[in-house]
């Protein structure tokens, strides 16, 4: 997949293990940022990238990250659409009371790089019946 830095600092994603899905994003900061309680700081990376035919890369908040500082991407996940060639920046939410800060290089969100389909779409008047028919959440048992 072909990358681009487009701010000096930027560091490459690393993956954190051989089979690791994802591949952790660094914060590309000069200096340290504060994320008050309950805000949003947008967080650059420095990176641009040009992704696979037919994937989308997804981000994904670090378990130990969100756990650990209650820190996750305020979209929940990002989707990064195939023909994307700006910065990528993570909007990192704070669910935390207390302020937390982003440390230059610090990894803030992981990237997972996954196939689509584009689906097209055909207005009909019913649809197939199946055995679960339009029960819904929690309908499938406890």
């Amino acid at each position: 997949m072909e990358i681009k830095k487009i701010r000096s600092g930027a560091k490459l994603p690393f993956r954190g293990s051989e089979y690791a899905a994802g591949s952790d994003l660094f914060a590309c900061l000069d200096a340290p940022m504060t994320i008050a309680p309950h805000e949003t700081a947008m967080i650059p990376t420095g990176l641009a990238i040009a992704l696979p035919p037919n994937t989308f890369g997804a981000v994904f908040a670090r378990s130990g990250l969100a756990v650990r500082e209650g820190l996750r991407p305020a979209n929940c996940v990002g989707v990064i659409d195939e023909d994307y060639r700006g910065e990528l920046t993570v909007a990192l939410y704070n669910d935390s009371d207390s302020d937390r800060i982003i440390e230059p290089e610090e990894r803030i969100a992981q990237l997972v790089v996954i196939p689509y389909v584009m689906p097209s779409f055909e207005l009909v008047d019913e649809l197939d019946q199946t055995a679960r028919g339009k029960d819904g959440f929690g309908s499938t048992g406890k």
